[in-house]
């Protein structure tokens, strides 16, 4: 039962700190005309939310952040190298897409930082997690603890470490397209790496770890009421990279790397089906969706914007519950 009451005292303390906070900063947003510029190629139905204001995720970064400094200063909670490692990724990958919407706004235009600058970045704060890891006793093996198999992958669990980042990182990117879908997604699976992390109490830092998912996942909530449709602002590449990099963290670090396959199992449907759809323009001249990410391709067909949300949220929330079955109880 503490387990629970801790669970749920860091869910409603994101919330209400995000809640608070995303009032102040969407009007801060609002008056300094942090907006965004939308691509004629999205359609007509996503010309009416150009201007409205990006970095967004500001509003559910900084509580997170706040409440762990809180809850660490008066002892609720101790930091642990794992949480350590994490609080990284989620601040470097939060800076990463800072800089990216910066020069979208300054320079009005789509094109922000590029692509071999982010790798670069994303490669730096992959060998900044390797190192940490290995420095405190942490293994370079894969396990699936379903069938009994580990895997010794020696220096490559690195590169491992890199691909699951940028893939993760990309994927929540990606799945940003729509009012509500990615942070809503979002808080889906942290609740589910928060469940999964509270019973992996060979770790050390399991509690802290799962608080930081329930602290986001009660901040996503309070950022939702004003990135749900219609939205008031939008997450940006700041708040898509800093949750990406943190879900993948999560599910590293809980040794959980295939349970992160179904709890972000809409991230990976919505870049594979963009990986798809490039494949079959270049190669074949031919598109297989009527537009790419999939969600561009159930708008493309005539579904109301919200009914594609909701029925991406329940997808998830099922591949969630699966993950979950699958990381605590088989």
């Amino acid at each position: 039962m503490l387990i629970l009451a801790k669970a749920a005292m860091a869910i409603m303390l994101g919330f209400v700190t995000s809640m608070i906070f995303g009032f102040f900063f969407v009007k801060f947003a609002y008056r300094n005309h942090i907006g965004q510029n939308v691509s004629l190629t999205l359609g007509e139905r996503h010309l009416k939310k150009n201007g409205i204001p990006t970095m967004g995720g500001f509003i559910f970064i900084v509580p997170v952040l706040l409440c762990l400094f809180l809850l660490y200063i008066r002892g609720s909670i101790h930091l642990s190298h794992n949480l350590f490692i994490l609080v990284i990724v989620f601040v470097l990958y939060a800076f990463l897409g800072f800089l990216d919407d910066f020069l979208k706004v300054k320079f009005k235009n789509n094109k922000g930082l590029s692509i071999t600058t982010k790798f670069l970045i994303q490669m730096g704060i992959a060998l900044l997690f390797f190192y940490i890891f290995m420095k405190n006793g942490g293994e370079p093996v894969l396990w699936i603890t379903s069938i009994g198999i580990s895997i010794d992958m020696g220096w490559i669990f690195g590169i491992f470490i890199l691909f699951v980042l940028v893939g993760t990182s990309n994927g929540v990117n990606i799945t940003d397209g729509l009012d509500g879908l990615a942070g809503g997604l979002s808080a889906i699976a942290f609740l589910a790496f928060g469940i999964i992390a509270w019973n992996t109490g060979w770790m050390q830092g399991f509690e802290e770890v799962a608080i930081f998912c329930f602290l986001l996942v009660g901040s996503l909530l309070g950022f939702l009421i004003y990135n749900s449709h219609p939205a008031k602002i939008i997450m940006g590449d700041l708040g898509s990279l800093a949750l990406g990099g943190a879900l993948a963290t999560v599910a590293i670090v809980t040794r959980h790397e295939l349970s992160l396959v179904l709890v972000g199992g809409v991230f990976v449907v919505e870049t594979i089906s963009s990986f798809i759809q490039i494949i079959a323009i270049r190669k074949f001249h031919k598109k297989i969706f009527k537009m790419a990410p999939l969600h561009h391709h159930f708008e493309q067909l005539g579904w109301d914007e919200r009914d594609i949300v909701k029925l991406f949220w329940v997808v998830g929330f099922l591949l969630a519950m699966a993950a979950i079955t699958y990381g605590v109880w088989i």
